[in-house]
């Protein structure tokens, strides 16, 4: 069973790419929606966290509050290594949970979904090859502000500033390309065209 890292920056369309490979046969293990998981009400994550971070880190509805500690990792970089410490170990439980049922219904490749691959130390030697969706800086930050203004309104929608700190935090494009066994270049493209891309690829990576 092939075990293929999908990665990219914020606003890179690593998630349609992702949605476009379980086209193709591919079991999807998405880390960022196991992550939400754990910090959503009810979550394995949620009693760590109000321990570490005090009870202004959890929300109304028992999950956790991540406009109060996305300001918090901006503002101090320990916040992030603390709040991964806490998260990480639960991701690589359930992901391996997933690999496990996957293997077990025979599945040619499975697809981890991982925005922070480059940027960990833990998922590459568990990964037979990477795939990198890449952008232009200046199209994700275009992409990110016009996604949240649609799904929030323009009021709450993403500052150019908040996307821009979001990039500086993540691996550079060099970083991703440099760890890259694939890269699709996803810049200028419409849904066709990226469609295509993926076609391709998917059909060389599982000869």
């Amino acid at each position: 069973m092939l075990r293929l890292g999908l990665t990219g920056g914020i606003g890179s369309g690593k998630s349609t790419v992702a949605r476009m490979l379980t086209g193709h046969g591919a079991t999807l293990i998405d880390a960022d929606a196991i992550s939400r998981a754990t910090t959503a009400a009810g979550g394995a994550a949620i009693a760590a966290i109000a321990v570490q971070f005090g009870s202004d880190a959890i929300n109304a509805h028992g999950a956790m509050n991540r406009d109060v500690m996305r300001q918090r990792v901006f503002d101090d970089p320990a916040v992030k290594r603390q709040l991964e410490a806490i998260i990480h170990p639960l991701v690589s439980q359930e992901s391996a949970r997933q690999v496990e049922l996957a293997r077990q219904t025979g599945v040619a490749w499975v697809v981890f979904d991982i925005p922070l691959l480059v940027e960990s130390t833990r998922w590459r030697q568990q990964l037979d090859q990477v795939l990198v969706v890449d952008c232009e800086e200046a199209t994700q930050i275009s992409r990110v502000m016009t996604r949240e203004s649609t799904k929030h309104g323009d009021s709450k929608g993403w500052t150019r500033d908040a996307v821009e700190k979001v990039i500086a935090q993540q691996a550079s494009r060099a970083q991703r390309r440099a760890a890259a066994d694939w890269v699709i270049y996803n810049d200028g493209l419409d849904l066709t065209h990226l469609v295509e891309q993926v076609q391709k690829m998917a059909d060389r990576i599982t000869l």
